[in-house]
């Protein structure tokens, strides 16, 4: 894997992390920013992706335990930000539905 897409990855789950710390906090708007920032990795991630490989020759002479070994950690990657996206739905569970009842015109009640 080129380093590059790997650095995209590591900074997807950076803001990830980032956006379950302020999910945690309650700070719902700074969720909103760095989910628009993930938005835009994602989207960088992507357009590089797409871009051409280095030559086959340069290819040939990575070495396959460097392929797999780079693979495993994009996997790792992959499912640390799966558990924090996990997490942040389930702390704005209640959020959304206060957001829901509040467009609604629904008052809410304290118990």
């Amino acid at each position: 894997m080129d380093p590059q897409l790997l650095s995209y990855y590591e900074a997807i789950e950076r803001a990830s992390a980032d956006m379950l710390t302020a999910a945690r906090a309650g700070r719902w708007d700074e969720v909103v920013k760095l989910e628009g920032a993930c938005v835009l990795l994602i989207s960088q991630l992507k357009h590089a992706a797409q871009e051409p490989d280095a030559p086959a020759s340069e290819a040939a002479l990575v070495p396959t335990a460097h392929l797999r070994e780079a693979a495993r950690i994009k996997s790792r990657i992959m499912q640390r930000i799966l558990v924090n996206d996990a997490e942040i739905r389930h702390l704005a569970e209640p959020w959304l539905h206060g957001l829901d009842d509040a467009l609604a015109g629904r008052r809410q009640t304290l118990h």
